[in-house]
């Protein structure tokens, strides 16, 4: 792929970030709290999860095993590729395990998350090892402030992420169906802190790399997580009323949104 075609690309998966943007306003994704069985046939969440986000794991392994020596050894890159591997390891080959309960997820959201799955990782590894100049890296990069304020923005938003997923995992007592309120972390100003926390840690990778391809992927999960932070919202105000409207709480953006 040229760069002009990877350029393309690139515009294309933004204008289709769009349109799921718009798209999930009307239709709620059914999977987790909001699971709907109008979806179709389903399979157990754990493996849904795993099934979904590993072949990103592997693809970006691919990608990097297949690039020519200069990008597959420079050590930017290489950080580059390991920051996004830690993030899909611990969603592909930790947090299913984790998950507590016999939920379970659609088919298609499992299929669709494949397919965006594998097109990002040829984004992101695509543009890392293959589009990206190979003098645009440097050394000096590790040193930069866009890498510097990127990174502490994608760990804060890792931790975010995990902090709140747990906090959602410890809501139940074993056997206990019913919803509850998240409280504590990043909760205490938005009902969709996980959300918020994977949001950062994506809009911090794309600061982190100055690309493109990086801010495209923030703005996918934006796209696909404000709509369903939205939701989610509301599916907690119809439930508990004013027990949750009056902590003022945003969606998925502290003080924004």
């Amino acid at each position: 792929m040229d760069t002009a075609t990877f350029n393309t690309f690139l515009v294309v998966m933004a204008v289709t970030a769009l349109i799921v943007f718009i798209a999930l306003h009307f239709i709620n994704a059914g999977y987790g709290m909001l699971f709907d069985k109008k979806w179709g046939a389903s399979l157990s969440n754990r493996i849904g999860w795993i099934v979904m986000e590993a072949p990103v794991f592997i693809a970006m392994i691919f990608l990097w095993i297949f690039a020519t020596d200069e990008y597959r050894f420079d050590p930017i890159r290489i950080t580059f590729l390991v920051l996004f591997q830690i993030h899909y390891f611990q969603r592909s080959f930790i947090f299913p395990f984790l998950i507590k309960g016999n939920s379970r997820m659609p088919l298609s959201i499992v299929s669709m998350g494949i397919i965006f799955n594998l097109l990002n990782a040829l984004m992101q590894g695509g543009w890392i090892f293959y589009i990206s100049p190979l003098d645009y890296y440097t050394a000096e990069w590790f040193y930069s402030p866009q890498f510097i304020i990127g990174v502490i923005i994608f760990f804060a938003g890792m931790f975010i992420n995990i902090q709140s997923d747990s906090i959602i995992r410890h809501l139940r007592k074993p056997g206990d169906r019913r919803h509850y309120i998240p409280q504590g972390g990043m909760f205490r100003w938005v009902s969709s802190a996980n959300y918020f926390g994977e949001w950062l840690e994506w809009v911090g990778f794309a600061i982190l790399t100055w690309s493109w391809a990086g801010v495209v992927f923030a703005w996918w999960t934006f796209a696909n997580l404000a709509p369903r932070s939205a939701a989610l919202y509301k599916r907690y105000s119809e439930e508990f009323g004013e027990e949750f409207t009056k902590e003022k709480r945003k969606k998925i953006i502290p003080f924004i949104y």
